[in-house]
């Protein structure tokens, strides 16, 4: 069960349902998906995403978590989206729950190609969601040049220069609150 603090906006399972269209559509592509995140990514390549992980977060007080996930679960794409999706792994895997709130969770969905940043709420009013999209669509970019790990650490460095700009001013905890590698879903 996740609960709503006073400092972040927890997206539970009644609210993933509010504004999402249901699909057939999208259920059928996701069910008979088949999953294979090792075509993309290799454990090189995680190893290499872990790794910067843990230099994005040097310096700072923010958390960034990747999840790589090959399909919605079947029984969630019916009336879920990527974006409900990430929203819903955002609060299950705890990143809203960081000290300074400044988690944020790059998500990858490898059926529907789409990716998804998911920030805590003292990032929100930092930053304009311009610079969110910008990270957004380069990596989509890259991926659709097969610059797979690449396009992932890229974006990772670009949420890390991000997180400094914000939290280079917070007492430094060299507490690190989520892992450094990489969740993968298939």
């Amino acid at each position: 069960m996740v609960t709503k603090t006073d400092s972040t906006q927890i997206v539970t399972t009644p609210k993933l349902q509010e504004h999402v269209q249901p699909s057939f559509k999208r259920w059928l592509k996701h069910c008979f998906y088949f999953s294979n995140t090792r075509r993309y990514f290799k454990s090189a390549d995680l190893k290499k995403i872990a790794v910067a992980v843990q230099h994005a977060e040097q310096g700072h007080v923010g958390e960034i978590q990747v999840v790589i996930e090959g399909h919605l679960p079947c029984l969630q794409a019916y009336r879920q989206n990527t974006r409900k999706r990430a929203e819903q792994l955002f609060a299950e895997l705890g990143v809203w729950d960081t000290k300074h709130n400044s988690g944020v969770l790059l998500y990858l969905n490898l059926c529907e190609k789409q990716v998804e940043l998911v920030f805590d709420r003292g990032l929100q009013q930092a930053t304009e969601q311009e610079v969110w999209n910008s990270i957004c669509q380069n990596l989509v970019q890259q991926f659709g040049q097969h610059q797979y790990d690449e396009a992932v650490i890229q974006a990772i460095s670009s949420v890390g220069k991000l997180l400094q700009q914000f939290y280079a001013e917070k007492e430094i905890d060299q507490i690190n609150e989520l892992p450094n590698e990489p969740i993968i879903l298939d």
